[in-house]
């Protein structure tokens, strides 16, 4: 089924036929949909810790601090609680070690098993969230739902950047981070109208709606077909022929089918993906998919996403208006996603990670600065009305840079600079590294800023600045540039070229010039 009005532009890279189908478009759209379950949870878990009846139920000690104004507990401080953060926390522990088990499932069974599965974990462990009694059901609940996000994070970006034409593989793959940012977003937006629940029990419909993203991936994941690689991967020659005709919307897939084919050669030699990944040859592979998702997190911006309610009402916002303001960020945040959609397989990846960065550290350096001003080291003081407008504006500008670079790229550049033979293991050590500090900042962050107070968002700043150095003498850029094809990329980068051997690029080298001719 193909789609029309737009034709993928030959040139550069492999320059193989074909175009731009509706197929191939759904079915990414669909799959992308796996971001739903991550950005729900990151936006709902924040709202619910902020309302009173959860924390009255399962925390009070955190409703008993909060609430005794005879202590005069610092504004820093009083939501100081590893416990509360440990339900928080405690998801990304799970997704940690499911991602490991997902790479496997992912290799073996194909990616649309790993999402089927993703989305069965999630459905169970939100219904007994939604139905808990107690800190333990609520716990284990949400250790389900880490095990729903570690299956959908290794599988989908992978499926993404299969399936997607080279020409538009940012756009389609970066369909993810907008999943996520939605999900974001409606989750504020339901937080909003569950806090106004009289009797107390709204915090469970905005758990218990998590059921909603998890179908929508389950069932997904039953009606996708599988990529052509993954296919070609576990020997099904034919019918990975068939499957990429129709994902290209041609019969004449020759050149990137063989290319394909050369590929899955390649990787059934490895035995141990995991050791192969060690080599010198995937250095540059096994650096960037470690210290991308490493950065993502250090920018700080899940600080905003997981405590954002938490954070405004710290701050001195009411309760509506620290839900509100939520909401007005995570609009912020879909918005500014769009901007990479349209621009990262036009301007590049270098010059979004390179812009954002700028743009991530003036904003929140500014943040701590009018911070310190207001609450000063003893987090006494208040905010006027105009001066909390300036502090989201603030945090607005800092999410919107996030949301162009860092959070949509942090997904894509790992998931296509693997080759096949060590795609599994390079994701898997991304969604790995992702969650480690995912949980490390769950976990530490309101007692970061209970002891760091204002000096926490320069702490943030300083991180900033340094993976945009990174980002710059290190990630050539990758746009446009099939994933079996990134050998060439690395051979003519400065400090990379020296781990990538000359048959790397000798062998696609040759295929591009049999097709030139």
């Amino acid at each position: 089924m193909a789609g029309g009005g737009f034709v993928a532009q030959q040139g550069g890279g492999a320059g193989y036929e074909g175009r731009v189908t509706a197929f191939v478009v759904c079915t990414c759209l669909i799959a992308a949909t796996g971001g739903l379950l991550f950005g729900y949870d990151l936006g709902i878990s924040g709202g619910v810790t902020s309302m009173e009846p959860f924390l009255k139920k399962f925390f009070p000690s955190v409703f008993a601090k909060q609430n005794n104004a005879a202590k005069h507990e610092s504004e820093y401080c009083k939501f100081d609680s590893q416990l509360l953060t440990l339900f928080t926390s405690s998801l990304y522990l799970a997704a940690l070690v499911a991602s490991f088990f997902a790479s496997v499932v992912t290799r073996i069974f194909g990616r649309k098993v790993s999402m089927f599965v993703g989305g069965l974990a999630f459905l169970v462990g939100s219904i007994l969230n939604g139905v808990a009694m107690n800190v333990a059901v609520l716990i284990i609940g949400r250790l389900l739902l880490g095990v729903g996000v570690g299956f959908a994070n290794q599988s989908v970006p992978v499926y993404l950047s299969e399936m997607a034409p080279a020409k538009i593989r940012g756009a389609l793959n970066i369909g993810f981070q907008m999943a996520i940012t939605i999900g974001i977003l409606v989750a504020g937006l339901i937080n909003y109208g569950t806090a106004k629940i009289e009797g107390g029990w709204g915090w469970r419909v905005s758990l218990a709606l998590a059921v909603v993203p998890a179908l929508v991936m389950t069932l997904g994941a039953i009606v996708l077909p599988d990529t052509p690689n993954s296919i070609l991967e576990r020997g099904h020659s034919e019918k990975a022929r068939q499957m990429l005709q129709k994902v290209r919307g041609t019969q004449n897939v020759d050149d990137e089918f063989q290319d394909l084919v050369d590929a899955s050669e390649a990787a059934k030699k490895v035995d141990h993906p995991w050791r192969n990944i060690l080599q010198p040859r995937y250095r540059p592979q096994l650096v960037l998919c470690i210290l991308i998702p490493f950065f993502q997190q250090l920018t700080g911006i899940n600080v905003i996403m997981f405590y954002a309610p938490v954070l405004f009402k710290t701050l001195g916002f009411g309760d509506d208006a620290s839900l509100m303001s939520a909401v007005i960020s995570g609009t912020v945040n879909v918005l500014a996603t769009t901007v990479s959609i349209y621009s990262a397989d036009r301007f590049g990846r270098r010059i979004l990670f390179l812009e954002g960065g700028v743009q991530m550290i003036i904003s929140q350096i500014a943040v701590g600065i009018m911070i310190a001003v207001k609450f000063g080291l003893n987090g006494e003081g208040t905010l006027s009305k105009s001066d909390a407008n300036f502090l989201l504006f603030l945090i607005c500008v800092y999410v919107a840079a996030f949301a162009w670079s860092w959070g949509p790229l942090g997904w894509l550049v790992p998931s296509e600079i693997c080759p096949l033979e060590i795609r599994s293991a390079g994701q898997a050590i991304n969604v790995a590294v992702n969650m480690i500090f995912t949980f490390i900042i769950a976990q530490v962050f309101l007692s970061m800023l209970c002891h760091m107070k204002f000096g926490l968002f320069f702490f943030f700043a300083a991180f900033v600045i340094i993976m945009t150095i990174v980002i710059y003498f290190f990630l050539p850029e990758t746009k446009n540039v099939p994933i079996e094809e990134m050998n060439k990329v690395w051979k003519q980068h400065w400090f990379w070229a020296k781990y990538i051997p000359d048959e790397a690029v000798k062998g696609a080298n040759r295929k591009v010039e049999q097709r030139d001719a």
